[in-house]
């Protein structure tokens, strides 16, 4: 597995609740309410972004399933952060990650959508 993403909030997530975000925002869940993956579509294939099993929790490996993570944890009212403390929002339009008072722009949110997940490369 690869450098994991989680999403936090103060109120504890249930499964009812993440599953009407989920499907009023256009996003698919595979499983069941205890455990299962939060999918998204680009063109005619779903991906997987995160894993639900209690919490929501993803590996990116790509600019776009950041991005997704970053809009669920929007809808859901709750905070992106990484395994070493900075987070990731949506503001503006662009989609950031925070590291103390740094910050880095990953780039606008509807064109990383655009470009689909298309793997990073080393």
């Amino acid at each position: 597995m690869g450098y994991e993403l989680r999403i936090e909030r103060p109120a504890p997530l249930s499964f009812a609740e993440l599953a009407n975000v989920l499907g009023r925002a256009g996003f698919e869940f595979r499983g069941s309410q205890e455990e299962g993956e939060v999918l998204a579509r680009y063109g005619d294939a779903v991906h997987a972004i995160a894993v639900w099993n209690g919490a929501l929790t993803g590996a990116p490996g790509s600019d776009w399933q950041v991005a997704q993570l970053a809009r669920v944890s929007g809808l859901l009212g709750a905070r992106l952060v990484g395994e070493d403390g900075e987070s990731y929002a949506i503001r503006d339009g662009v989609v950031e990650q925070h590291s103390g008072s740094a910050a880095y722009e990953f780039g606008k949110l509807d064109e990383i959508l655009a470009a689909g997940p298309a793997a990073w490369t080393a």
